[in-house]
C-alpha cells in the first residue's frame, strides 16, 4: 500500500437527490440492488439516490463519510476483476445514535421507496411461523417508546404513522432478505405491530401501502484487511469500504409498488413479475439450501470456504446429490428455466476460486435459515415420500456446529441470536440422541409435527451420531456414494 494514500472521494459532479432510504445498508446491498439502482438512474433519470440506515453500529457511516460516501464495487471473476466506483449513496445515518433523523428522512415526501437487507434476524419474528416475535425485547421497546425505535419494524410502522398524520402516500416497503415470500411475511409483521399500536394505521397501511416479494441473488463475500490493502495498491486510493462480489447477478421484483413509483429497473436486468415464489423457491432451495449445508459440513471436515469445500470430489458429489435427487424434485421451475442447467451454473459460481466465501460467514445465525432453507423441503420430502437423507446430514451438522466444538476438538465461534441457549441445550444433554432432542424442543426452528414426526427424527438422531462417530466428510461420502 502507499504510504498515506489519499482517501476515495466523489468526483465533481451533480449527485442524485435521495427517494430511497434502505435499512442495513450493508456489503450485500451495496454489490447489488444499489449497483442496479445507479445503473437504472443512468439509462433512463430519476431521483433515486440512496440514504443508508445502520440500525446499531456506526462502522459503515464512519468509513463511509470521509470519502463522500462513495466507495469500490470489485467484481471477482476466476481469472481477472473489474472495478466501479459507486455514487449512488447520498448519506448513512446511524439509528441507535439518531432515530430521530431516521424517522424524519423515512417520512420525507421525497422518498417513495424503504428497502431492506436487515438478515433474517432483523425482522423479530418467528422463523418458523413468520409471525412477529412480540416478546422481542425490540419489539417490547418499540411499544413503549413510540419516538425512538430499535427495530426494522418499529421504524416502518412509525415512519408510516407519521407519513399518513401528514396526508403523504406511503413508501413501498421492499424487502430484499433471503425469506420465503418476503413481501407478504414483512407485510404481516408491519400490520401485526401497527394493529398493537394503532388499528386505523394499520387498517391504511393495508389499504394503502405496498409489500412486494423480491428475489434477490449474488454472491457477497466479506471484505477484509488484505482487499483493502490491495485496493489502495491498485488505485492508489483509500477506500475502507469497498465491495467484493462475483459476476453473476439476478434480481426478480413483484409488480406491486405504490402508485407505480420506482426506478426504472427493467432497462438494467432486473425481473419484474406477477409471481416471485417460483424464483425464490428455487434460489432458496437450490442456492441458499445447500450453501448452508455444504458450510456446515465443510467446515466440520476443516474447509474454510466454499470453493475449497466444493473443489473436494466428495463435497461436489454430495451437493451434486442434493440437487438432483432431494431439491429439484421439491420444486415447480419459473417458466422457461431448466433447473438441471440453474445447477450447474450455480456449482460454477460456487468453485469460483476468487470467490473465497468463508464457510463460518455462511453458518451464521443458522437458527433463522435453516427453517426457510432446509427444513421446508425436507418437510415436503418426507410426505411426498421423496429421499432426504442428505438434507437431514445437513441439519445433524448444524446441531452439531452449534454445539461448539468441531472435530479436532477446537471451540467454534456460533454466531447466532440463540447461541448460548443452544449451547446449553447441547451441553446438557447426555450422549447423541439426547442432544438432538434437546435442540429439536427450540419451536422457533422445528414446528412441533416436524420435531415428533419419527420419519425425520429417526434418521436425524443416526445422522448426529454419524457425525461423532465419523467425521464430516465419510458421512456425505456416505450420501452421494
Amino acid at each position: 500500500m502507499p504510504a498515506n494514500p489519499p482517501r476515495l472521494s466523489s468526483p465533481l459532479g451533480e449527485r442524485p437527490r435521495p427517494g430511497i432510504v434502505h435499512l442495513g445498508l450493508g456489503a450485500f446491498f451495496r454489490a447489488h440492488g444499489a449497483l442496479y439502482i445507479e445503473e437504472a438512474m443512468r439509462q433512463s433519470g430519476g431521483d433515486w439516490g440512496i440514504i443508508g440506515v445502520s440500525l446499531v453500529r456506526p462502522a459503515q457511516r464512519d468509513a463511509l463519510a470521509p470519502q463522500d460516501f462513495v466507495y469500490t464495487a470489485v467484481e471477482l471473476g476466476p481469472e481477472d476483476q473489474t472495478r466501479r466506483v459507486v455514487e449512488i449513496v447520498r448519506d448513512v445515518l446511524v439509528a441507535r445514535e439518531e432515530p430521530e433523523a431516521v424517522l424524519a428522512a423515512m417520512s420525507d415526501a421525497a422518498i417513495r421507496i424503504v428497502s431492506l437487507t436487515v438478515t433474517e434476524k432483523g425482522y423479530c419474528h418467528e422463523p418458523a411461523t413468520g409471525g412477529l416475535n412480540r416478546d422481542h425485547p425490540d419489539i417490547v421497546h418499540d411499544l413503549q417508546n413510540p419516538d425512538e425505535p430499535r427495530s426494522a419494524p418499529g421504524f416502518l410502522v412509525r415512519a408510516l404513522a407519521r407519513r399518513r398524520q401528514a396526508g403523504l402516500r406511503p413508501f413501498t416497503v421492499l424487502c430484499c432478505d433471503n425469506l420465503p415470500d418476503n413481501g407478504r411475511m414483512l407485510r404481516g409483521i408491519v400490520l401485526e405491530l401497527a394493529e398493537l399500536i394503532d388499528p386505523a394505521l394499520r387498517s391504511w397501511i393495508a389499504e394503502e401501502g405496498a409489500f412486494p416479494s423480491t428475489m434477490v441473488d449474488r454472491i457477497v463475500p466479506a471484505t477484509k484487511d488484505e482487499d483493502i490493502k490491495r485496493l489502495a495498491e491498485e488505485t492508489g486510493m483509500l477506500d475502507l469500504s469497498p465491495v467484493m462480489h462475483e459476476p453473476f447477478r439476478q434480481w426478480v421484483i413483484e409488480d406491486n409498488f405504490v402508485d407505480g413509483d420506482r426506478p426504472d429497473l427493467e432497462a438494467v436486468g432486473v425481473e419484474i413479475v406477477k409471481d416471485v415464489a417460483p424464483f425464490e423457491h428455487m434460489k432458496l432451495r437450490c442456492l441458499n439450501g445447500t450453501h448452508s449445508s455444504l458450510a456446515y459440513l465443510g467446515y466440520l471436515a476443516g474447509h474454510e470456504t466454499i470453493a475449497e469445500t466444493v473443489a473436494d470430489p466428495v463435497f461436489a458429489d454430495f451437493v451434486t446429490h442434493l440437487w438432483q435427487q432431494e431439491i429439484i424434485p421439491s420444486l415447480t421451475p419459473p417458466e422457461g428455466v431448466d433447473l438441471t442447467a440453474y445447477t450447474q451454473a450455480l456449482f460454477t459460481r460456487y468453485a469460483n476460486p476468487a470467490i473465497r466465501h468463508r464457510t463460518g460467514q455462511i453458518a451464521m445465525d443458522g437458527s433463522q435459515k435453516l427453517p426457510q432453507r432446509v427444513l421446508g423441503t425436507i418437510s415436503e420430502n418426507i410426505e411426498a415420500r421423496r429421499p432426504s437423507a442428505g438434507l437431514i446430514l445437513a441439519v445433524a451438522a448444524w446441531m452439531r456446529y452449534v454445539g461448539g466444538i468441531d472435530e479436532k476438538g477446537a471451540a467454534i465461534d456460533v454466531r447466532d441470536p440463540l447461541a448460548d441457549r443452544l449451547k446449553q441445550l447441547s451441553d446438557g444433554a447426555d450422549g447423541p440422541d439426547a442432544k438432538v432432542e434437546a435442540l429439536l424442543s427450540v419451536r422457533e426452528i422445528f414446528p412441533a409435527t416436524l420435531a415428533a414426526d419419527t420419519r425425520f427424527t429417526g434418521p436425524l438422531k443416526e445422522a448426529y451420531a454419524a457425525l461423532i462417530n465419523d467425521g464430516a466428510r465419510k458421512c456425505a461420502e456416505g450420501i452421494a456414494g
